[in-house]
């Protein structure tokens, strides 16, 4: 028998997958965790296994419901890394391939021959986004053409393609379901943002054959039930299904349009919430951020490639036994950054530059420099980069965010946050829970499944919270940030030093 007041919401990250069982009043009950690994077969090429993610979703449910003990949820939820892709035999369940993580670089080529061929601001009007391998489009077709006879198993149907979501919804029912929900489609680059459908000329150009392409359905709803998914047994109903980033800002309770929040993970997201969709023409993207009760709520998003894992390669660098923990004591040592900035572009510069030829650089050194400045440098960095997005928000949507709701590891270093609000001139709001995308996707799941029965229901349960309010002067601000700038425009080659004298 299921209980009725309990959802078990599965948090499947790139670098672990969670599960926590929450009740009825918004509280854990339970929780389990695995670390995941990722494999780097050649420069660039960022992987994972995806018999690796099933077999750690089902151990992290098992785990948290013998914990809990009370027998099966009332219902089930999934948050996601999201862009990831996997492509499986639609008749045996196996995967064809690894699941070609969002980090991954491999498609680089293939997205600059569709610029060449002048189609970014076609692509982008219809899907929000621009030509970047982070999407899934490029990868999925690279994992299908990468088969022998590829091309021709997916245009018969043989094949699955999915984001994360698709795969572990077609793992838990046992193939009876094969889709995904409006949150992954958005960020694949093959739906059209405006009917929500996938869209035919995006399939061409990006030679996706649609027999291959899993249903879109909101974040919100009954997508199926389990079957034979261990201790959950068959029969529990699986009701809400979004991406992880999405997930977090609907946790914030940022259900009006204009609440922004920044994600600090290995790489950072800030997602705001809009009236419509709206395509930037700052280096944004355009985005579904949740959907659910019929209605449809868009945002606008940047993404930055490296922010809290720059913590960890400057601490590996200097030869930290602990690299981010230990860099992150040195950098609370020092007050200023000595003049020191760190621009992190080792894989590229992402929003709101999409800079993949971009490098990175540590500029401002003198005799004086010690460790402790690059580690204040490194942590600034993170900070530097959310204002970049955050101002880029302002200017695409014609108003500032008020303030920054703040969510991920990188945010429990408070030293942090009070930079990123002085930095950003606005208060900066942290929530404290480690758990909030999964916490999203069982709001979700809970509301589909009547446990509650509105946004308002969710808006009183508790959340704990901390604010950092800006300290800065207006002049410190504005030179730190000059000094930034300054920076990342020697990264982009827009620097020109003076003419020497002949």
């Amino acid at each position: 028998m299921l209980n009725a007041a309990r959802i078990l919401s599965i948090d499947q990250g790139t670098t672990n997958t969670k599960a926590l069982l929450v009740d009825a009043r918004g509280a854990v009950l339970a929780r389990a965790a695995r670390p995941m690994t990722v494999q780097c077969p050649r420069p660039g090429w960022i992987e994972q296994d995806a018999r690796a993610i099933w077999q750690a979703v089902r151990e992290v449910m098992d785990e948290c419901l013998e914990t809990a003990g009370g027998g099966p949820p009332a219902a089930l939820a999934l948050s996601n890394q999201r862009e990831s892709v996997v492509v499986w035999n639609r008749e045996t369940g196996e995967p064809c391939g690894p699941c070609v993580i969002w980090q991954c670089r491999r498609t680089a080529p293939f997205c600059a021959e569709l610029r060449q061929r002048g189609l970014e601001a076609v692509i982008r009007r219809k899907s929000g986004l621009g030509i970047d391998p982070l999407f899934s489009a490029s990868k999925a077709s690279w994992l299908i053409q990468q088969l022998p006879e590829g091309r021709a198993m997916a245009l018969a149907g043989e094949l699955c393609m999915g984001t994360v979501d698709s795969w572990l919804l077609w793992n838990l029912t046992k193939g009876a379901v094969h889709a995904c929900d409006t949150t992954n489609a958005s960020r694949t680059q093959l739906m059209d943002l405006a009917r929500l459908a996938w869209d035919d000329e995006l399939l061409a150009w990006f030679d996706v054959p649609r027999a291959v392409l899993p249903e879109i359905r909101p974040s919100s709803t009954v997508f199926g039930v389990t079957a034979g998914a261990g201790l959950c047994g068959d029969g529990v109903p699986i009701c809400g299904v979004i991406g992880d980033s999405h997930a977090a800002l609907f946790a914030h309770a940022a259900f009006r349009p204009k609440a922004t929040k920044a994600t600090y993970g290995t790489g950072s997201s800030l997602m705001r919430a809009t009236d419509a969709a709206v395509v930037s023409k700052h280096g944004l993207s355009a985005t579904v951020a949740w959907s659910a009760g019929g209605r449809t709520q868009y945002g606008i998003e940047g993404n930055i490639t490296l922010s809290g894992g720059t913590m960890q390669w400057a601490g590996e660098l200097l030869g930290l036994s602990d690299p981010a923990a230990e860099l992150a004591e040195m950098a609370a040592g020092k007050d200023d950054n000595g003049g020191v900035y760190l621009v992190p572009a080792m894989a590229g510069l992402g929003a709101p530059y999409w800079r993949d030829d971009a490098r990175g650089l540590i500029t401002g050194l003198t005799r004086g420099t010690t460790s402790a400045h690059l580690a204040r440098a490194a942590l600034e960095s993170i900070a530097y980069q959310v204002r970049d997005v955050f101002d880029a928000m302002a200017l695409d949507t014609g108003e500032p965010p008020e303030m920054l709701l703040a969510d991920g590891g990188a945010s429990r270093n408070d030293q942090l946050m009070q930079f990123q609000a002085d930095i950003l001139g606005r208060p900066v709001v942290r929530n404290l829970s480690s758990d909030l995308s999964a916490i999203g996707a069982a709001w979700l799941a809970g509301l589909a499944a009547g446990i509650w029965r509105s946004v308002e229901d969710l808006e009183q349960l508790p959340r704990q919270e901390q604010r950092f309010d800006p300290q800065m002067s207006e002049m410190d601000r504005r030179r730190l940030h000059d000094g930034w700038r300054d920076a990342v425009a020697r990264v982009l080659g827009d620097f020109r030093a003076p003419e020497m004298a002949t």
